[in-house]
């Protein structure tokens, strides 16, 4: 997908403050100024009514509660005009506590607590914790429960990209694409549902498989979902990708190079998008991806355009997955048949007090996991999903740490939005397609 692209010019900015309250870097995107004195700031200049036609900086707050900021994410922009020239993304107000609380729940309990980070692509978060577990167990899940962590996941990865187009359609003025992503993303969620009894926050990958094998039907199920959705993507092309005002909303905004996604520690869409081609699922293989055949879908110019047409083939690769994992799909065991690890079949609770004695001990005690620490990261849709965990031989785990890909690139807003107009933040901000809850978690 070629296209011409409108740079943006390179504004320099001025001197530095003698506003000892703004502490900036030469050359900085970043406005270095505390919450409250952007609050005294902005106030100020209010209160001083001066000539609108005057040159001057002012300090306005976009968010939190904004439509376009994607939750309650808060943007402090620093404005000559229309346009801005530094800005800091302030983060927070949705704040959880989730990796404390993992520290009083149990490993076979800790997937109801990671699920609800990222509530866009929950599946990640569970397979990245269940990973990080099962490195510590030292334990392989059987070849049936791979195949069906990865077929979740790839589809988790359509219905995330596809909430994107809806939300970035709706933000620049697309208005029915939000209702064409909605439409298509349904279909993939009544898929969940009949998979996991619930569309979203599963709670379906566990340490040791998967909570259920896939219904009877679920291959038919499949299909249709391979049938629907394609025909659907190329209209969105017509919609979207060839239209003149679309391409002009976003080519040549909220550019970045290589080295500065590196930098900024960016994975996903927006470093993928600046022809760097990194994508877990071939440089780090997990799962099964080395067994089936998809492509790593890069950019050219590291812009908003980009990171939309990233996502938007990347559906399609994930479809590609997706049907091949339907004809590659093996039998056998959903999850391990360790005792020590995995409940019963419910069925068998009415039957045996074994059984039943069996299942009150894995979820009021939990599994011991012995004693060391890990690290285990997978290819979200936003970029490298990784769970840090330290056991000292409980059942609990004793340290917990999420690298949420959401919360490292926001620290590309900055960089992405200086010297761009207000109009281009929300285009930017939708380009990153974060998600405050794993921002927040």
């Amino acid at each position: 997908m070629t296209s011409e692209v409108v740079e943006t010019s390179n504004k320099s900015l001025p001197a530095k403050s003698n506003d000892e309250r703004v502490r900036i870097r030469e050359g900085s995107a970043v406005l270095r100024i505390s919450e409250s004195e952007a609050t005294s700031k902005a106030e100020n200049e209010i209160s001083k009514n001066q000539d609108p036609s005057e040159e001057t900086r002012m300090i306005l707050n976009m968010g939190p509660s904004h439509p376009s900021t994607h939750g309650v994410l808060r943007l402090i922009l620093e404005l000559e005009g229309e346009t801005v020239e530094r800005s800091k993304p302030v983060i927070g107000y949705l704040h959880t506590g989730m990796e404390k609380t993992a520290e009083t729940l149990s490993y076979a309990q800790g997937s109801t607590n990671v699920t609800r980070m990222d509530y866009a692509s929950p599946l990640f978060t569970e397979l990245a914790f269940s990973l990080a577990v099962e490195k510590l167990l030292e334990i392989e899940v059987p070849p049936r429960a791979t195949w069906i962590r990865m077929l979740m996941c790839e589809l988790n990865r359509i219905s995330s990209h596809l909430l994107f187009q809806a939300t970035n359609g709706m933000d620049l003025g697309a208005v029915s694409m939000m209702i064409y992503g909605w439409r298509e993303r349904e279909e993939v969620l009544r898929f969940f549902e009949k998979v996991t009894g619930l569309r979203m926050n599963h709670n379906y990958i566990r340490p040791g498989g998967v909570a259920v094998d896939l219904h009877d039907g679920w291959q038919a199920d499949l299909r249709n979902l391979l049938e629907i959705i394609p025909p659907r993507l190329d209209e969105y092309d017509d919609l979207l990708t060839g239209q003149p005002l679309f391409q002009k909303r976003l080519q040549g905004v909220g550019s970045l190079n290589t080295s500065e996604a590196l930098a900024l520690s960016a994975t996903g869409p927006i470093l993928r998008s600046t022809g760097y081609d990194w994508d877990l699922r071939k440089d780090e293989p997990y799962l099964a991806y080395e067994q089936v055949d998809f492509d790593v879908i890069v950019g050219t110019h590291g812009d908003s355009f980009d990171r939309f047409a990233i996502r938007l083939n990347e559906v399609r690769e994930s479809l590609r997955i997706v049907e091949q994992i339907l004809d590659l799909m093996p039998s056998g065991d959903y999850r391990i048949q360790d005792k020590k690890i995995t409940p019963p079949p419910r069925a068998r609770i009415d039957e045996s007090m074994e059984a039943l004695i069996h299942h009150f001990k894995i979820f009021t005690e939990g599994f011991h996991v012995p004693p060391g620490e890990v690290y285990a990261a997978v290819e979200s849709p936003r970029g490298e999903l990784g769970c840090y965990l330290v056991s000292d031989g409980s059942s609990n785990p004793y340290r917990m740490h999420i690298r949420g890909p959401s919360f490292v690139n926001l620290q590309t807003l900055p960089h992405l939005m200086r010297g761009g107009l207000i109009a281009d933040a929300v285009a930017v901000i939708s380009s990153i397609d974060p998600i405050m809850g794993e921002v927040d978690r």
